[in-house]
């Protein structure tokens, strides 16, 4: 069975999809097998691999949650060998409002994963930076929550709402949901304040904090526009560097 992790801060702007994306094809890199499933409505894992959302009409996770299509058959190839993507259609923004009155309609995507999980070591879901169905999805459907943290003022505000989330998941739906670990981004070594978060974070999740730092590097920005990952847009950048570091990290950490 592929394990599932979900990667979800519900604090926008911390680097989700960018880790989400950049993991996925390192994984792939070094052959696993990899799904990476979209559940954001902005589709930017999607644009960040190239892949067109406004061509997917009627071939997404939207219609996979309203029982209309398999994983199966939504799935598409990404340009790197072993990455394959669900990906998100425009559709999807109106599809909390749709699911609302469903049956246990926050275990869609788990019984949906549940077909595929075999086929693939990693399932990786990207999700909105919201608490919404469709987060709540994503947290029922995974073994693990990935928490990308960025180095910067607020970077605490937001996150006692997705513990409780989490607290509140392992309680009803998802008793086996554990943190995979947290993710430090954004950092700027200049400034005494990213240097004074990294040790708050440390502080409260104590070894779940990677020893990996992404920094802020103008290159993770422009990657996405490319439709690439970090490694192919600016393979000797910092932040592809800080990626392979923390892409090596993961697959030992997981005995993988």
């Amino acid at each position: 069975m592929g394990r599932i992790i979900v990667v979800a801060n519900q604090k926008g702007g911390v680097g989700k999809t960018t880790t989400t994306i950049n993991l996925a094809a390192y994984l792939a890199k070094v052959g696993k097998k990899v799904l990476l499933v979209d559940i954001d409505p902005q589709g930017n894992s999607c644009s960040g691999l190239g892949i067109d959302i406004r061509e997917r009409h009627g071939n997404g996770i939207y219609e996979v949650l309203l029982g209309e299509k398999k994983i199966k058959d939504v799935t598409v190839a990404s340009k790197y060998k072993g990455l394959s993507v669900v990906p998100v259609t425009l559709d999807l923004t109106g599809a909390q409002i749709e699911l609302m009155n469903r049956e246990r309609k926050e275990f869609i995507l788990r019984d949906a994963l549940a077909e595929v999980s075999p086929n693939y070591d990693f399932i990786l879901i990207d999700t909105p930076p919201s608490l919404g169905l469709l987060a709540l999805n994503g947290l029922v459907a995974a073994d693990s929550v990935l928490i990308p943290l960025q180095s910067e003022f607020y970077a605490m505000e937001g996150l006692a709402q997705l513990l409780k989330a989490i607290k509140l998941v392992k309680s009803s739906s998802n008793k086996d949901l554990a943190i995979e670990g947290v993710l430090i981004t954004m950092y700027d070594s200049r400034t005494n304040l990213s240097r004074e978060v990294v040790e708050e974070v440390k502080g409260y999740f104590k070894e779940k904090v990677y020893g990996t730092i992404i920094p802020r590097n103008v290159s993770l920005s422009e990657a996405p526009s490319y439709g690439v990952a970090i490694y192919e847009h600016a393979a000797k950048s910092q932040g592809a560097e800080a990626y392979m570091e923390f892409g090596a990290e993961f697959v030992k950490r997981v005995g993988g």
